[in-house]
């Protein structure tokens, strides 16, 4: 039987445009029953803060999560596009529990741990090397080895002659402990001391930033060493309550007016200053669009990430081109660095200058 020409089903003969448009309207429809979360965050109440029994030690207890405060004036602001990012979970936890950093001649193992829990494994690694304790200041963050002469053990950790000839030095080891920039990190340094009379007291700390390629060379082993040794005793740790008390103050510090940000203290040289910026910057996504050491500033790029979506364009168009919008300078004033953030006057974007530091100040402490 012939069919009539133009007699076919009009729906089975466009099937591809019919289909589309009726995906089309399914997936605007389906956006409706999506729960849209986004504005809990900023809405929540605060709960009741936990109450731990008097023999509890508070020092033990610490958000696992830590939840970033909101200023009620500053909660207005926030749109379900733009919910605050909370802080890094690992600006806490380094890669390695024991890295040894080094710059401008200084080396130094950097520890995942608090002072007064590496004090008692520091010292028995003084015992166990055959190096002894003769005089310590918990207070101080020091500690000096007994004269490593008599020590074959000992000689052999400092790289000492077997068979010396002549007149020889008395050698000794001190080490130095402090607070790291980063909360709860502890910096280990140590230098060899040689005199021709045995010291007969604690000997001032004094830090030599151009010291000769071989004694950079023995501080850096030294270090390795230790870190290989407190890496062993992880399971064994003990705290010291005396180098619990060790007196000082964080060395990077936020500085507002008016619950904003405008400054960063950083008691620290400008050389550790600058490098400890430049981790931060790379830790946080910000782009770097420029950077000038000797002058001391950073052009950085500080949009949001709508901002920097170009929506379908972005599969046409090559990687695009960090843009400038803030500039980061560190000043130095009274023996400290000043961090500023300026605004550009181009950028019409969300971003504050105190938006910047706050997220900075996140990564670098």
């Amino acid at each position: 039987m012939q069919v009539p020409a133009r007699t076919g089903s009009t729906l089975l003969s466009r099937p591809v445009p019919f289909l589309a448009s009726l995906l089309l309207a399914v997936a605007v429809s389906g956006c409706s029953f999506i729960d849209d979360r986004s504005e809990r965050y900023v809405n929540a109440t605060e709960g009741e803060p936990l109450e731990l029994p008097e023999s509890a030690n508070p020092e033990r207890f610490d958000q696992a999560m830590p939840i970033r405060d909101i200023v009620s004036a500053d909660a207005s602001k926030l749109y379900p596009s733009d919910i605050p990012r909370p802080p890094d979970m690992t600006s806490e936890i380094l890669e390695e529990n024991y890295v040894i950093e080094e710059l401008d001649g200084r080396a130094w193992l950097l520890v995942n741990d608090v002072p007064g829990r590496i004090w008692p494994s520091v010292t028995a690694y003084m015992n166990d090397r055959g190096l002894g304790v003769a005089y310590d200041s918990p207070q101080l963050g020091l500690l000096q080895s007994e004269l490593a002469n008599f020590s074959k053990r000992a000689r052999q950790v400092l790289e000492l002659p077997d068979n010396p000839s002549g007149a020889v030095p008395n050698v000794v080891l001190q080490v130095r402990m402090a607070p790291g920039v980063r909360r709860k990190t502890t910096e280990i340094q140590v230098r060899k001391l040689s005199s021709a009379e045995s010291p007969e007291e604690l000997v001032p700390w004094q830090a030599v930033t151009d010291p000769s390629e071989q004694e950079l060379a023995l501080r850096k082993r030294l270090l390795a060493d230790m870190g290989e040794y407190l890496k062993a005793r992880e399971e064994s740790k003990s705290i010291s309550r005396a180098a619990s008390v060790m007196t000082t103050k964080p060395l990077v510090k936020l500085i507002s007016e008016n619950d904003q940000a405008i400054a960063i203290r950083m008691d620290l040289d400008f050389g550790r200053s600058w490098a400890e910026v430049s981790r931060a910057l790379s830790e946080s996504g910000m782009g770097v669009v420029d950077l000038n050491r000797s002058e001391g500033w950073f052009y950085v790029d500080f949009r949001t990430a709508d901002e920097r979506d170009t929506g379908w364009f972005d599969w046409f168009s090559d990687a695009e081109k960090p843009v400038h919008t803030h500039t980061l300078t560190l000043t130095e004033r009274d023996d400290v660095i000043v961090v500023t953030a300026e605004r550009q006057k181009r950028y019409q974007g969300e971003h504050t200058s105190a938006d910047m530091l706050s997220q900075l100040f996140d990564y670098l402490y």
